[in-house]
């Protein structure tokens, strides 16, 4: 995968934007919002989310993927759950701590 460039020199990076194509031919932004590690694979992923342009409030859904610190989509959907539910986890803890307990 490439950045909006086609040209993207490393690794991933907190609010990097990717442009992914579709099966249709369009090409969607996707935010990195999330960066994780598997301790045990010792594996690095992103989680990246897509917002619909105008898209506000409860009702607006984004969608989530996940890569690799390259970009490249993880092809295991069950890994790519299990890591979207694991970062969704710990933003909402994040979310639920008290300020300055951190």
């Amino acid at each position: 995968m490439s950045d909006e460039n086609g040209e993207k020199n490393g690794p991933l990076e907190l609010s990097d934007i990717l442009h992914i194509a579709t099966k249709d031919g369009a090409e969607l932004p996707f935010e990195v919002v999330g960066l994780l590690e598997d301790p045990e694979s010792n594996m690095a992923y992103a989680v990246l989310l897509h917002e619909p342009e105008g898209a506000e409030g409860e009702e607006a859904e984004g969608e989530f993927i996940v890569t690799d610190l390259s970009g490249n989509l993880i092809d295991d959907e069950e890994l790519a759950q299990d890591i979207l539910d694991d970062f969704l986890e710990f933003a909402d803890e994040s979310a639920d701590a008290p300020e300055g307990s951190e």
